[in-house]
């Protein structure tokens, strides 16, 4: 894949500038991340084929680089006791102690502690990710359980995916027959219900690896209320706490 030239569009009255690379994939793609708009293209697309491509989809463009907007001016996340972050969408109070062996999850009537290890040197920042990373990875595990039994159900055989955590930016999670479920670590701050329909929607491409009509009846069978959950995952993804 090339590393790609510098474009530019305009989409209405606005003036986009993006990435254009080419690859050996059969269709165009588009991502938004750190270095803006990227357009992935096949070696023999011409450039009216992408200018249609983009055109095609300029409110999602729009959204996405105004969202990425927003998320980078947000501020980063405090590291210091008695600060509150979500946890599956309930707060959560961080309480930095010194003597502790490792960090420790206390779940109370109205809210959850975590209490985190305070080392000389530590950093506590890298060692908040980790331990919600550990968390998200065992929640996630059993979300993943479920629904390979609401699969199996109706398509029944499908052995359990491999589940791996991702950073990734600009997507929720991702599915293979062969690399599993992937799942964005940072869903651990979303409500239970927009994790499950990730998780659904993962699941599902177990059996249509695209995003037709069958693959959102498959979701429909495992969420049935997939539509209310994505458009709240929408709005939720600006809120997360910035590490």
């Amino acid at each position: 894949m090339s590393d790609g030239t510098l474009r530019s569009i305009h989409l209405g009255v606005r003036e986009v500038a993006y990435l254009l690379r080419r690859s050996r994939r059969r269709s165009l793609g588009m991502t938004v991340d750190t270095r803006g708009l990227v357009v992935t293209i096949p070696l023999r697309a011409t450039l009216h084929d992408t200018e249609a491509f983009i055109h095609g989809h300029a409110a999602w463009v729009i959204e996405k680089l105004d969202a990425w907007v927003r998320r980078s001016e947000a501020p980063r996340l405090e590291i210091a006791d008695g600060q509150r972050l979500p946890v599956l969408g309930q707060p959560c109070v961080l309480l930095l102690r010194s003597g502790l062996a490792r960090a420790r999850w206390i779940e109370g009537p109205f809210e959850r502690e975590l209490q985190l290890p305070l080392w000389p040197g530590a950093d506590s920042r890298l060692m908040l990710r980790r331990v919600l990373q550990a968390y998200a990875l065992n929640y996630f595990g059993g979300r993943l359980d479920e629904y390979m039994l609401k699969l199996n159900a109706f398509a029944p055989g499908m052995p359990r995916p491999r589940l791996a955590l991702t950073s990734a930016r600009t997507r929720w999670g991702s599915c293979s027959r062969h690399g599993g479920v992937r799942l964005n670590w940072r869903l651990i701050h979303l409500e239970h219900e927009l994790v499950d329909y990730v998780v659904a929607h993962e699941v599902a491409h177990l059996l249509e690896m695209n995003h037709s009509p069958r693959f959102w009846s498959v979701v429909e069978a495992l969420c049935p209320e997939w539509r209310d959950a994505r458009s709240r995952l929408k709005l939720a993804s600006e809120q997360l706490p910035e590490f």
